[in-house]
């Protein structure tokens, strides 16, 4: 566990690497959170692929750890944060390591996006769960504008989830299975006590069209093998936009797209079916590795994978 000093804040970070020097030979994981929480979710997952991979944890300004003093001036948008997640990547020497392979939640989807762009000459693969795009209607651009005063209404209220019974609701609505009272508690600690001014940016740029049309955008654009995961009973964010993530990416993008579908699971997998989501997410890790080595054989048996 170490801090890294930059103009933004003291960003909290764990590198597996710190307590096994030589997994600074391995492919990295840079695992890159949802909105309002910090990186204590990702454990279960780390605890599996830390043993083939070098796996890093960090907590983004304005949540868990990571300090903000007086002199730090951070801007909360997809920019900032990709930037400070691009800053460490460099300080670790990620960028000149031998391949990163990022996975973003949520709204760290968008912000995985982003890293994955600026670092594409060592990128391996891009994993993007639970963050989908969606067509501009009417319809949902009115959801969009109900969504963004939900957030207003949510954080001036957040300390109510504390207690039951919101706080069971507001598990339910994130997991459709008991992900058990320690990650629970620590959902809505986290929630509850992330920077305010942090978690309402995030949550309206994550709903703004703008930022949605160049996230489309970016997706897109990644040079590297994408992994579309999404738990299929999410009552966060509606699944079927990362369902059209995967259709839109496989009709329009040279690299190689897949999609999982965990049929009954909700918008936190990791802790849902944490065995099957770290072996989904090493297959495409190893996938983007023989990409790598030859981009001719882009072709992916089973691109569609439904787990009940």
């Amino acid at each position: 566990m170490s801090y890294f000093p930059n103009e933004r804040s003291n960003l909290f970070y764990i590198d597996t690497a710190e307590q096994n020097p030589a997994m600074k030979e391995k492919p990295a994981v840079l695992f890159v959170n949802g909105w309002a929480i910090s990186s204590r979710y990702w454990q279960p997952v780390v605890d599996i692929l830390s043993r083939e991979y070098r796996c890093i944890t960090y907590d983004q300004s304005g949540t868990g750890k990571t300090e903000i003093e007086v002199n730090h001036k951070p801007s909360f948008t997809i920019a900032g944060f990709a930037r400070e997640a691009s800053d460490l990547v460099c300080h670790l020497g990620l960028d000149k390591g031998p391949g990163l392979h990022i996975v973003g939640h949520s709204m760290g989807g968008m912000v995985a996006t982003e890293i994955a762009l600026r670092h594409a000459d060592v990128l391996r693969s891009a994993s993007i769960v639970a963050c989908g795009i969606f067509e501009e209607t009417p319809f949902v651009g009115f959801g969009l504008f109900m969504l963004g005063g939900l957030i207003d209404v949510s954080m001036n209220m957040r300390h109510l989830f504390q207690a039951d019974p919101l706080k069971t609701l507001f598990i339910k609505r994130a997991a459709t299975k008991d992900i058990g009272k320690k990650y629970s508690d620590i959902i809505v600690e986290d929630f509850t006590t992330s920077d305010k001014d942090a978690t309402v940016a995030v949550g309206k740029f994550s709903i703004d069209r703008d930022a949605l049309r160049t996230y489309t955008q970016h997706v897109l654009a990644i040079p590297a093998p994408v992994m579309c995961c999404v738990g299929m009973e999410d009552h966060t964010i509606p699944p079927e936009g990362t369902v059209t993530l995967y259709k839109v990416r496989k009709q329009q993008s040279s690299s190689p797209s897949r999609l999982v579908q965990f049929m009954h699971l909700g918008h936190l997998p990791m802790l849902e079916e944490t065995g099957e989501f770290a072996l989904q997410l090493k297959k495409h890790f190893e996938f983007g590795e023989q990409f790598h080595k030859n981009p001719q054989h882009s072709d992916i048996e089973n691109d569609v994978i439904q787990l009940s």
